[in-house]
């Protein structure tokens, strides 16, 4: 795969770009606002994203391909330990580092454990100041100040990953440390998921929002089949598991009516990113402590590699 030459005789630059910080700072925002539309699920639970979502932003000067891997913390099962491997591998992985961090919430004890992390690769570290939308300007300077104190960033932007405040200066400071590269990925493509992945992601989503603090890290979504019947209407049966049968009846709802809510709006989310009309079919079911079960989590797509 050969590099491009611009019309005004600039290479082609691209390359991989990892986005961490601690649970919860608005990584999946920031990837969804990059992109344009919704890859990776957003909530406002701790540990939403799984697995690396890979999303494409691609422009006539380069093209980055984005990992917005699960939030570090400490494990708490198997399903913990897979998330944080996935984290701390990203990092050898890529071109740059965005360190996304709450300028609401401050510097806490996670931030420092990311900052130790940063100090083992030798990776460019971008320091992404989120939420600035919230905070008086004038305090964003004694917070710069505590960061550079602790780690010498390569570049410090503030952001609104939300309303896309100074997203794409963002996006320009990166593409500097990017080197002159191939186009990986066609242009009008967006993630390297398949769609089956990005619709139990929607799923999933939909469940984070509309259920109590139990279910959260409970739940895995797999679809059993996916496919496009001769009307043109995409057929979507899909499994919602979990790990004890108190929280089955939670998912299902009183007769039947949070999980009918789950897939009217996973439904509509589907169909904005299929384009196409869709039956969405759900059933739970119960597999007694999954997260624990390394056979359970590879066929839930959990893996190292």
């Amino acid at each position: 795969m050969s590099s491009k030459t611009q019309a005004d005789g600039k290479k082609f630059k691209s390359g991989f770009v990892a986005i961490i910080g601690r649970p919860n700072v608005g990584k999946s925002t920031l990837m969804n606002q990059i992109i344009g539309q919704k890859i990776a699920i957003m909530s406002d639970k701790p540990q939403t994203t799984r697995n690396k979502i890979h999303g494409v932003y691609t422009t006539e000067e380069g093209q980055i391909v984005f990992l917005d891997t699960p939030g570090i913390h400490k494990p708490q099962s198997k399903l913990g330990d897979y998330m944080m491997k996935t984290a701390q591998n990203a990092l050898s992985e890529v071109d740059a580092i965005l360190l996304l961090i709450d300028v609401v919430e401050g510097l806490g004890g996670g931030d420092r454990y990311i900052i130790e992390n940063l100090k083992k690769v030798n990776t460019p570290v971008v320091l992404v100041m989120n939420k600035i939308d919230q905070v008086h300007p004038e305090a964003l300077l004694s917070i710069i100040t505590t960061y550079k104190d602790l780690y010498p960033f390569a570049e410090i932007v503030p952001i609104s990953a939300m309303h896309g405040s100074n997203v794409n200066t963002l996006l320009e400071q990166v593409m500097k440390y990017l080197q002159e590269g191939p186009q990986y990925y066609p242009a009008d493509q967006v993630t390297d998921h398949p769609e089956q992945f990005v619709c139990a992601e929607l799923i999933r989503e939909k469940i984070l929002h509309l259920t109590r603090e139990e279910i959260p890290h409970s739940i895995a979504v797999s679809i059993e089949d996916m496919k496009v019947e001769d009307n043109g209407v995409v057929h979507i049966s899909a499994v919602i598991y979990v790990e004890r049968d108190s929280q089955k009846g939670i998912i299902i709802g009183k007769k039947g009516a949070l999980l009918k809510e789950v897939g009217q709006k996973a439904r509509a989310d589907i169909e904005a990113l299929l384009g196409s009309k869709t039956f969405l079919e759900l059933w739970v079911k119960v597999k007694k402590d999954w997260r624990n079960q390394d056979r359970v989590l590879r066929d839930l797509g959990f893996r190292h590699d």
